[in-house]
């Protein structure tokens, strides 16, 4: 094979796995993404359980929010039925993606804004999303939740 030609191979092939690899970093941000808003959806319909399946179901979930660090699925999912007991409560949730960057093959990290509109006063705020592929299903295994001050 001429030079040339090797070259023109070569290039080909580089250009050929880049948009392969670009395409797979759109495809999982998008699914993230869509995880995401889905949520939303299950909130908004009161169903909190429904809602939770986008968190990793394992006790090494980490959920931080303004009273420290809960450790566990099953203790992130009793705190929100703690704190939102009912459909008032909970409102109408309305998510904003700020900044989605994909830090390696199987990892994600989401910001973005959350307010909830409710008849006992509005509240929102920021969270924090670390998404992992775990046996090739992006789950949120760690959030870090603030309110606005």
């Amino acid at each position: 094979m001429t030079f040339p030609k090797f070259l023109l191979l070569l290039v080909s092939t580089f250009l050929l796995s880049t948009t392969f690899l670009f395409a797979q970093e759109s495809k999982d941000i998008a699914t993230v993404k869509a995880l995401l808003f889905r949520q939303q959806e299950d909130w908004n319909k009161g169903a909190i359980d429904d809602f939770m399946n986008g968190y990793w179901e394992s006790e090494k979930l980490k959920f931080v929010g303004a009273n420290g660090i809960t450790y566990g699925y099953d203790a992130t999912l009793k705190n929100y039925h703690k704190r939102y007991p009912d459909r008032a409560a909970m409102g109408q949730l309305t998510f904003g993606v700020k900044r989605v960057e994909k830090l390696s093959r199987k990892v994600i990290m989401l910001v973005g804004t959350w307010d909830l509109d409710r008849k006992s006063g509005p509240i929102g705020g920021y969270f924090t999303l670390m998404f992992k592929k775990i046996k090739g299903k992006w789950v949120i295994i760690a959030d870090h939740t603030s309110a606005r001050t």
